[in-house]
């Protein structure tokens, strides 16, 4: 399950407390508690009235009464499914048999009072009973980190052997709701389930809050199901149905991977928000007005914007901006970690995609693109520079073509910077992409490419490395891999 809220430290204070010069800053920083609104005693009720039964209720095992078990299997058999929760903890067993929950959730013990009072829920120690009948078993037993960081897959592995042997003759559908690493599924089908065709599997993650998980279950912003088998990916979709939000029914790695995509998102976001208060608060600034109007940006800053993955950023603006915001912060020793982590992360990127490039055989590169980004002629800090300064340096056969330069026509800091970095540009610039085309072996996309460009390069029949992750699934008409 995910973290449910968050605190806010601000470093600052023993910061200021050392330096008595910046203490003047202490009423702004004060400033940002009374702005802030506490936080609710409950969290938002979710209308569970509101829910329509399912008409086609299917029978669940779910294995394992912790958190998200619990609240998995009260969910459900509000949705109208007949549910059987097994787990050895008798504790927990006894206390859904008596219409209670085993801990405190908000919204959770009603549900479990109703829904075994109605007969639609019941709870037992004995997996095989738990199983005699159930279409779906889904897997809800805890992954704890283990003291390298990796998870522990003990009970999961225990549960999917016990669960084949228990399973042999009813063969539910395995969905592993517990968080895994992708890859985890197929492990246990072949080390746990018997081998591929004996029991089909698929990863169904939760995305739960601890104090939410009631409303975050039957308000759900993601429904998730991966695996190979259709039938079965549909099959444990139509769970959700009663709940009106559309599945995404992905490959089974996919799944697994999105729960972890999510997670660390979200520390991403913690993260970035009080390092920047900290910094706030240590200059003055009142850290809730700069998040709270940052959020106003639905366009860039609150939205889709930029989550693709591509090529490494470049340009006038982001390099020079977070250089000058971490300097300024080591200026008052306010050391942040994540920020100072952007441009080595940047760079690392870029040194992947420089060894892409590299590994390929061609004699010949053609790449397209030498600005920062499509769209534009800014040549300043573009990666695409360093790109071509590693290659040249080793020795490799390189042209570019980019349709917005004309090296004759910048000036300024854009065409030194080009100049120093790589005397010899002219010579190797193609005043058009046919003739790019004519010369490569090979085209190496650092941007995307407009349709026109795009319909030449796939007609072309050239090779094609995307470093700027251009295509999608349904609009795939370049390879992002080389093609031999």
């Amino acid at each position: 399950m995910g973290a449910a809220a968050r605190t806010i430290g601000f470093v600052p204070f023993k910061i200021l407390a050392s330096q008595p010069d910046k203490t003047r800053h202490l009423p702004a920083l004060f400033g940002i508690f009374r702005k802030l609104k506490p936080a609710p005693s409950t969290p938002t009720q979710c209308h569970t009235k509101d829910v329509r039964p399912t008409t086609s209720p299917t029978r669940v095992a779910v294995l394992g009464l912790g958190y998200v078990g619990s609240v998995t299997a009260a969910c459900l058999a509000h949705l109208g499914h007949r549910v059987i929760g097994v787990d050895r903890d008798a504790h927990k067993v006894d206390s859904i048999q008596a219409g209670r929950a085993p801990f405190y959730e908000p919204g959770l013990e009603d549900l479990i009072r109703e829904s075994h009072a109605d007969g639609r829920l019941s709870a037992t120690t004995s997996l095989a009973s738990a199983l005699e009948h159930a279409e779906i078993a889904l897997i809800c037993v805890g992954t704890p980190s283990e003291r390298s960081g990796n998870l522990g897959l003990e009970q999961l592995r225990r549960v999917a052997t016990e669960s084949a042997e228990a399973a042999h003759a009813s063969r539910p559908i395995i969905a592993v709701r517990s968080t895994v690493f992708p890859g985890t599924c197929e492990e246990l089908t072949a080390e746990c389930l018997g081998g591929p065709g004996q029991f089909a599997i698929v990863s169904n993650p939760e995305f739960l809050r601890e104090g939410n998980a009631v409303s975050d279950f039957l308000q759900p912003s993601l429904v998730v199901v991966g695996g190979g088998d259709r039938r079965a990916m549909e099959k444990v979709a139509s769970l959700y149905d009663p709940l009106g939000a559309a599945p995404c029914l992905v490959s089974l790695r996919t799944a697994e991977m999105i729960k972890y995509a999510c997670n660390t998102f979200h520390a991403l976001k913690i993260a970035f928000a009080n390092e920047l208060g900290s910094l706030c608060g240590a200059l003055g600034i009142p850290a809730a007005e700069v998040l709270d109007t940052l959020c106003q940006d639905v366009k860039l800053n609150i939205s889709a914007a930029y989550l693709k993955p591509g090529f490494a950023f470049g340009g006038s603006c982001l390099p020079k901006d977070l250089r000058a915001l971490v300097y300024r912060a080591g200026r008052l020793d306010l050391p942040l970690p994540l920020l100072s982590s952007v441009l080595p992360s940047n760079e690392q990127h870029l040194r992947r995609a420089i060894q892409k490039v590299m590994d390929l055989p061609a004699a010949r590169l053609g790449v397209f693109g030498l600005a920062f980004k499509e769209n534009t002629d800014d040549l300043r800090e573009s990666p695409v520079v360093t790109l071509l300064e590693q290659l040249l340096g080793k020795g490799r056969q390189v042209r570019v073509f980019d349709p917005h330069i004309r090296l004759e026509e910048i000036y300024g800091s854009n065409q030194r910077f080009v100049l120093n970095a790589i005397p010899h540009i002219a010579n190797l610039l193609e005043p058009k992409l046919e003739s790019l085309l004519d010369w490569a072996d090979a085209v190496i996309l650092t941007q995307r490419p407009a349709p026109p460009a795009t319909a030449l390069i796939e007609q072309s029949g050239r090779a094609v490395l995307d470093l700027a992750g251009g295509t999608t699934a349904t609009e795939r008409t370049i390879a992002t891999e080389l093609r031999p």
